[in-house]
């Protein structure tokens, strides 16, 4: 267990913790943020009347995640409070564990089901020995495409505002690396997974690749993010803990 994370929702989160959060389907990484920090808010304002000094504490309170997870992922998700906020950086740089099903004889404009299925193939000849295989050609250090429908900034805009407008996207493909892609359950068109990463690698990149490499398409269709280095999503509580 990591001393440094709290797990009392009722300790003072104010003066600098790391929160692990269960982060519910559909939910923003932002919601998540914005709706501890207002509970923070709550009670660091209680008892402060003078309209100045509760202007110059709303300013000061630091309350940012070390690392997004899209509205359908769920999992852990890392809050980080106060002088905590300074870990960000070197807690995204962590190695991350996922869990999720990829649906396969199909794909969609965002490799997940924030878009409609389309372009369905038959999966005829797609079997339990060409989807091992298929996934262990991942493993290791790959050069992932991110999708075109992500947060990626491309000449001060996101990738998913210049996607939705029709305009075309230059994503730059990148390094990341695979250390650990194995199949669990197989049951067509879905199939389960656990994947260990670097930084920067785009599940619904893999989900997607993996369908193009078996040549009927696939998409991510359910994804939980499991672990962030020594942080585990066993260890998360739910938002509830925070907002009741």
């Amino acid at each position: 267990m990591n001393p440094e994370v709290i797990h009392d929702p009722k300790a003072d989160l104010s003066t600098g913790r790391i929160l692990l959060i269960d982060k519910p389907l559909r939910w923003t990484s932002f919601d998540a943020v914005n709706r501890i920090k207002r509970v923070i808010l709550q009670d660091v304002l209680k008892d402060v009347e003078d309209p100045t000094t509760r202007k110059t504490l709303k300013k000061k309170l630091k309350v940012g995640h070390a690392g997004t997870l899209d509205p359908l992922a769920t999992g852990l998700l890392i809050i980080c409070t106060g002088p905590m906020t300074k870990q960000i950086m070197g807690i995204q740089a962590q190695e991350k564990e996922y869990t999720g099903t990829i649906t396969l004889g199909a794909i969609t404009p965002t490799y997940d089901l924030e878009s409609e299925p389309e372009q369905h193939q038959p999966l005829e000849g797609i079997t339990e020995e060409s989807i091992r295989a298929a996934a262990a050609e991942f493993v290791g250090k790959i050069s992932q495409l991110p999708p075109i429908h992500s947060a990626i900034r491309i000449a001060g805009e996101r990738a998913y505002d210049l996607a939705r407008k029709g305009a075309e996207v230059p994503i730059q493909a990148r390094e990341i690396e695979i250390k650990e892609f194995s199949i669990g359950r197989i049951a067509l068109p879905e199939v389960d997974f656990k994947v260990v990463c670097s930084k920067g690698t785009y599940i619904r990149s893999l989900a997607h690749d993996i369908g193009q490499k078996l040549g009927c398409g696939g998409y991510l269709s359910t994804l939980r993010r499991t672990r962030i280095g020594s942080y585990s999503a066993a260890e998360a509580v739910s938002p509830a803990a925070f907002l009741s």
